[in-house]
């Protein structure tokens, strides 16, 4: 059973699995560079690692890192994601809000790698640029082989790596009022993609029971999001085996399944985020991300060693 995180440790940023409970992490570095080099390991090495996990749990500190003395970065080095792909109205309570038909296949739409942040970091809205900006919690998929075009819905399955909390920011009114209808804009921005706390792999949450998970986003301390990942049109192999028709997806891809009911813009009035607001994102089973919002610019991506002096400096 392996959470996935990477975390700035020492000064050199590291594969590392959480720990039961959050207390600390035990280091993979000697094992497996980043999440999709794990995703590559043999059963074998998989079983050495988990074995290594149980022995640091078990009070052999060499390979504790604690979290006290170690930053938590995205689970995915922004850098290495080759594909960030969002499905919308992929909640039938969330297209029951809106009054809206459910969708016959999915709607797919792109976010980038440029995008992806991580628990702690903050969420820039710029007031030059937008004054609509959206909430959204989802349960992130991260691919963990080669999907083949064409692939099967028992292909599809045998290709997820893990899971993860998705915070798909939403800047609305470029998504839905400008550029042409296109939603690209509004939802690319940098920092736009806040994800982690960790990547949960297949032994410890199964595709049955993320399927089945309650998901929530608190803003301030007040959920406005609550559902369950049950209410998933459609279903995460199935949106694999459809991406597949098109494309390749290759390991350390991401694919933001959909977000439930209760997004800010079609709340009356609507509840748009705002500086000194702090957003939670909360799946069970996975974890919550924290992202404070803040006044300025979209921050541009900061290197590994400038992230936590980025966020204090602009709260």
């Amino acid at each position: 059973m392996v959470r996935l995180a990477r975390v700035e440790y020492l000064g050199e940023t590291v594969l590392a699995a959480q720990l039961k409970g959050g207390d600390g992490y035990c280091d993979l570095s000697s094992i497996a560079k980043d999440a999709p080099a794990f995703f590559a390991l043999s059963s074998l090495e998989k079983q050495k690692a988990k074995d290594l996990i149980q022995s640091v749990s078990s009070g052999h500190n060499e390979l504790r890192i604690p979290s006290a003395y170690c930053k938590l970065l995205a689970p995915l080095d922004k850098m290495q994601v080759n594909k960030f792909l969002g499905i919308g109205m992929n909640y039938v309570d969330h297209c029951q809000e809106q009054n809206v038909p459910i969708p016959k296949e999915p709607m797919v739409f792109s976010k980038f790698g440029s995008c992806i942040t991580g628990t702690g970091d903050p969420i820039a809205t710029d007031p030059s640029l937008t004054s609509k900006l959206d909430y959204e919690a989802e349960l992130g998929v991260v691919i963990g082989k080669v999907v083949p075009r064409n692939a099967t819905l028992e292909i599809a399955r045998q290709c997820i790596g893990g899971f993860t909390v998705v915070h798909d920011v939403s800047a609305r009114d470029w998504q839905l009022e400008k550029n042409g209808g296109q939603w690209l804009l509004g939802k690319a921005g940098d920092g736009y993609a806040p994800i982690g706390p960790v990547i949960v792999t297949l032994d410890e949450l199964p595709l049955d029971v993320a399927q089945n998970a309650g998901i929530r986003c608190r803003v301030n301390g007040e959920t406005l999001q609550n559902s369950n990942t049950s209410n998933l049109v459609h279903k995460v192999d199935g949106i694999i085996s459809f991406l597949s028709k098109f494309m390749t997806l290759y390991p350390g891809d991401v694919i933001a399944t959909g977000t439930p009911p209760g997004v800010g813009c079609f709340r009356k009035p609507p509840r748009w985020l705002a500086p000194g607001d702090v957003v939670e994102c909360e799946i069970d089973g996975i974890g919550t991300i924290v992202n404070p919002v803040v006044r300025g610019p979209l921050l541009s991506s900061p290197s590994k060693s400038s992230e936590g002096e980025t966020m204090r400096s602009r709260l």
